[in-house]
């Protein structure tokens, strides 16, 4: 192994549905790349839809750590990026520049998400991680489902020294993406009503941030008991369990209509990643309201024209419209304050060679959010 580079046990999706957990070796930091030891790492669907991409592919995108070794010009930029260090990894990272960032929107990062996506990722150069002796690509250029990672430095943001890793680790997605929908792409006002359908992670963060910006109402929405419990202690103040058999969604408009004086929510949220259910948010919330699908749910759908009357904005937003130097002390500020609640949205906690049954529990709906721990 050449000097410098590092061993390190990952998890390697084959591209059709099956992953091992296998050595991977993780060279040295060139200049302006951090390697950072995991010590967490979040789990969410989009990691069990990652077993079908491209492959191999080291998975994971939700993670926290400390640095291990920092390359040339690292510390002149940022000096506290020294080893040891405990820091946030970030897969989406706005270059400033392109048209997208100077009007605002960094999370659509024309460099990140567009036809360049490697200058504002956090990709690092070629050659980063080997497996089996050839390179490996990872997943979001992250790849936290395994002992090391290689990235840009401009990927970490520096954890406060109070803030754990096994909840730190999921600010880096499931709860910017909910809280951020709520804040940033709603942008939920003091008084509001807010349907939220489907309680997993994203849909709990979609809970507290609208409990974060003052809503009055917050109506959660899941056939699961136990995913409408955690919802009430995190901020719900209303509960609907739809019935199996309302298969056009009548029932369920009309009981949210009930809770809003007939008007419906000023703001519906889609977090069940089921594709059949993406434009239900149009049928929660008011005229003028906001519909938001936080899903990705992916697949053909079809929605009825009227659904959009009058004046709904159907939003379909990215990352939560996260601007990583605003957003993420903001996170941490909440989360010290106890504000924002971290470990209860931590349900089940696991070692790397058991994130099969990690995935199960996630599909179940046995967890909330699962964490990958490395120490």
């Amino acid at each position: 192994m050449p000097a410098n580079e590092v061993e390190s046990y990952a998890a390697i999706g084959d591209g059709r549905g099956g992953f091992v957990i296998e050595p991977v070796s993780v060279r040295a930091p060139l200049a302006g790349e951090v390697r950072v030891r995991l010590k967490a790492a979040g789990l969410c669907h989009t990691d069990h839809a990652s077993l079908h991409w491209p492959g191999p592919l080291v998975l994971g995108h939700e993670g926290a750590g400390v640095v291990d070794s920092v390359g040339p010009g690292v510390t002149e930029q940022q000096p506290q990026l020294q080893p040891g260090q405990p820091v946030l990894l970030n897969w989406a990272i706005p270059c400033g520049r392109c048209p997208q960032c100077r009007r605002g929107r960094g999370s659509l990062c024309e460099r990140t998400h567009g036809v360049d996506a490697t200058l504002g990722s956090s990709a690092p150069a070629p050659g980063h991680t080997r497996w089996r002796g050839q390179p490996v690509e990872r997943s979001f250029k992250l790849g936290t489902f395994a002992h090391h990672t290689l990235v840009r430095a401009e990927a970490l943001t520096v954890l406060p020294a109070q803030l754990p890793a096994r909840h730190a680790c999921i600010l880096g997605c499931g709860v910017m993406t909910g809280v951020g929908a709520a804040v940033n792409v709603a942008q939920v006002q003091p008084g509001d009503t807010v349907a939220v359908v489907g309680c997993g992670g994203v849909g709990l963060s979609v809970v507290q941030g609208a409990r974060l910006a003052g809503a009055a109402r917050i109506i959660a929405i899941d056939r699961r008991p136990a995913a409408l419990q955690r919802a009430v202690a995190l901020g719900a103040t209303h509960t609907l369990e739809p019935a199996a058999d309302d298969l056009d969604s009548s029932q369920l408009a009309a009981a949210v209509r009930a809770l809003t004086e007939g008007r419906g929510a000023d703001h519906a949220f889609e977090a069940t990643g089921v594709a059949a259910l993406a434009f239900l948010p149009l049928k929660l919330c008011r005229n003028g309201g906001n519909a938001v699908q936080l899903s990705g749910a992916h697949g053909p759908v079809s929605v009825e024209m009227p659904q959009f009357w009058w004046d709904k904005r159907y939003l379909v937003p990215l990352y939560g419209g996260c601007q990583p130097e605003r957003d993420f002390p903001r996170l941490f500020d909440w989360a010290a304050r106890g504000q924002l609640q971290l470990d209860s949205l931590v349900t089940h906690t696991y070692r790397l060679g058991e994130l099969g049954r990690a995935m199960d529990d996630m599909l179940a709906g046995r967890s909330a959010k699962g964490v990958i721990l490395f120490d």
